[in-house]
């Protein structure tokens, strides 16, 4: 299969079409540096290009079978006006530059779309959140649903599409795991906040079989969460990444008003939470290989 990817030289987009060119995919991925993005990605092809803009990347987007879409400034940042801007403009602009490339061709395409779990917003309480819960009212909820509602007009022109709400991706090389490795192995780690707040986490490779599944199932569409079946609460995850470590926690919990005062509302993504579960993904039959936080975690960290 010959696949499109925007947002490939990111954490997630590197792994994920490393995979798929092991696999035997030939994968194009667009950046706006075609020298740099080779050094990340030297297993794929590069097209040189702005996915925010419309461009002769478009027309190379025609020869494929499948896209995948990535692109998105960073969300960890303090959300200034500025940044509430870049960060929803990047997602929307990318994405309806992509799905105008996708359409009109008259042929089986497929678009498996990011998007994530502050879909839903913060829930402090414990209720699962399967594909069919209602959407938040805070900023991140708001930037997926404009997300997810841009990729679908792509539906309405006869491409599959698969929006994949990720939980915290946990994998070697990036991501939040890494944030976390270095204080927790010198005994500097703990809770953030209450500790209570509900986490959604993926292990990196379960995500690659999630993307493998959606290419080869025409079943596999719309709204998908791309989380383990298996969510925990903050204190627990710093409990059990301390065990794997063979480190104990010896400081107090984070307070919540420390990261509230340096990060605004970003904040908000660390100390709050939501317990999201894989409800489709359970239902089509899907096989974890790493269900539980504990064998995730002793497959990356240990």
């Amino acid at each position: 299969m010959k696949i499109f990817v925007t947002g490939g030289t990111g954490f997630v987009g590197r792994y994920v079409t490393r995979r798929l060119s092991e696999a035997g995919h030939e994968v194009l991925i667009l950046s706006r540096s075609a020298r740099k993005a080779k050094e990340f990605v030297p297993w794929a092809d590069i097209v040189e290009g702005d996915p925010r803009k419309a461009g002769d990347w478009q027309q190379r987007v025609k020869e494929c079978d499948a896209a995948i879409n990535l692109a998105g400034s960073s969300i960890f940042t303090v959300w200034t006006d500025s940044a509430r801007k870049s960060i929803l403009d990047s997602r929307i602009l990318s994405t309806r530059n992509l799905v105008d490339a996708l359409c009109g061709q008259g042929k089986e395409k497929i678009l498996i779309n990011g998007s994530a779990v502050g879909y839903y917003g913060s829930r402090m309480d414990d209720e699962l959140l399967g594909e069919d819960a209602p959407h938040g009212s805070e900023f991140m909820s708001e930037v997926c649903v404009k997300w997810e509602e841009e990729a679908q007009k792509a539906a309405l022109a006869g491409v599959r599409v698969a929006l994949c709400r990720f939980g915290i991706v946990l994998g070697r090389g990036g991501g939040a795991l890494s944030m976390m490795l270095p204080a927790f192995r010198y005994m500097l780690g703990s809770s953030i906040g209450s500790g209570r707040q509900w986490m959604s986490w993926i292990h990196q490779e379960d995500l690659f079989d999630i993307f493998s599944l959606i290419l080869n199932d025409w079943a596999m569409s719309g709204p998908i969460n791309c989380v383990a079946p298996n969510p925990v609460r903050n204190a627990e995850f710093a409990k059990v990444l301390s065990k794997t470590l063979g480190r104990p926690i010896l400081l107090p919990g984070l307070p919540s008003f420390v990261l509230n005062t340096l990060l605004g509302e970003f904040a908000n993504v660390v100390v709050k939470g939501q317990r999201v579960i894989p409800k489709k993904l359970m239902e089509s039959g899907f096989s974890f290989r790493f269900p539980t936080l504990s064998q995730a975690l002793e497959d990356l960290a240990a």
